[in-house]
């Protein structure tokens, strides 16, 4: 029988493939945003949000405390590798979100389940400024990377879902790379938590950014719930690690709304994440169902150790809430 043995949720945020130094170039980006998400559902440009809130964080967006959270985040996402190392999982299910990468928005599936035995990204653009360079290198989208699938237990997974009444959509190959492949939230646990081994992945694709067919916070919960017992009637002898990829609010940080999603973290009966609000699961912040449903798969484990770094880069406050947790037997 498959077993979970570990569960770890990352954020993957340009910013963590990147040192403290170049972090002013995602803030540009805001200034020039017209979608900022905020947690009662207003989406909102950079002077609207000024004209909102004000700038409180001036002494936040500077320089030397990019660089002292940079170290910190690096650090997490160290301790997150090493607890994948020591669980030393056969296969790691991914739960991310796909950005037009794999599927278009007029084709965007709610939840997808890929079964093929490799795992193709998307390359970007060729001519990208030297931080951009380095994004795509860390997300693995600097070219066509390949990374090993399971095709078993995502067989497995997909029939067991299908039996427990989740209604999936699937697919098993990247038909041309070059037009569209997996992103980010596949690349960047594989380059940066893996230890430069060939972890097989079974990507589950939510639909997190486009509505209408959005899945909700409850629903999210209740598939992370069969997710693991669909695992556990596999008769494969694998151990198992589920993953959360993406998260926590952003572009605005929404501290109340990230810490509210920590403290539902550590309830397994979920009464809390299947209670967030939907119209604050808006753009980045929508990322936040992957750690709904990663949850409700991990509740027989108890929340080992959790960090958040809320990084506002400008002084209204954009930025990433940005989160990092396993969840693993006592010792």
């Amino acid at each position: 029988m498959a077993e979970i043995v570990l569960g770890v949720a990352t954020s993957h945020s340009p910013m963590l493939t990147l040192e403290g130094d170049d972090w002013h170039n995602r803030a540009k980006a805001d200034l020039k945003n017209d979608r900022l998400s905020l947690a009662d559902g207003k989406l909102v440009d950079y002077e609207t949000l000024v004209a909102i809130r004000g700038t409180p964080f001036e002494q936040d967006a500077q320089l030397d405390v990019f660089r002292e959270i940079s170290t910190r985040c690096q650090a997490h996402l160290d301790r997150l590798a090493e607890d994948i190392a020591e669980a030393a999982p056969d296969v790691i299910v991914v739960i991310g979100d796909d950005q037009d990468e794999l599927y278009a928005p007029g084709n965007m599936p709610s939840v997808a389940i890929y079964w093929g035995d490799e795992i193709t990204t998307h390359s970007v653009d060729d001519e990208l400024p030297p931080w951009m360079q380095r994004v795509a290198e860390g997300y693995g989208m600097d070219e066509v990377h390949v990374f090993p699938g399971h095709s078993a237990l995502a067989l497995d997974l997909i029939d067991g879902l299908m039996e427990r009444e989740v209604d999936l959509a699937i697919a098993d190959r990247v038909a041309d790379p070059d037009k569209a492949g997996f992103g980010h939230a596949f690349g960047f646990p594989a380059e940066r938590l893996f230890g430069g081994k060939a972890i097989p992945m079974v990507p589950v694709l939510l639909n997190t950014y486009f509505p209408p067919n959005v899945p909700r916070p409850s629903r999210c919960f209740d598939i992370g719930l069969k997710i693991r017992e669909a695992i556990e009637a596999s008769p494969l002898d694998l151990k198992v690690a589920i993953m959360a990829s993406g998260g926590l609010s952003h572009f605005v940080v929404e501290e109340e709304l990230d810490r509210r999603v920590i403290e539902g973290l550590r309830e397994p009966e979920g009464h809390i994440l299947r209670s967030l609000p939907f119209e604050a699961l808006k753009e980045g912040s929508s990322e936040i169902l992957n750690w709904v449903m990663t949850a409700g798969a991990v509740t027989h484990l108890p929340l080992s150790w959790i960090e958040y770094e809320p990084i506002r880069r400008t002084p209204a406050g954009t930025g990433i809430g940005c989160g990092f947790a396993t969840w693993k037997p006592k010792a």
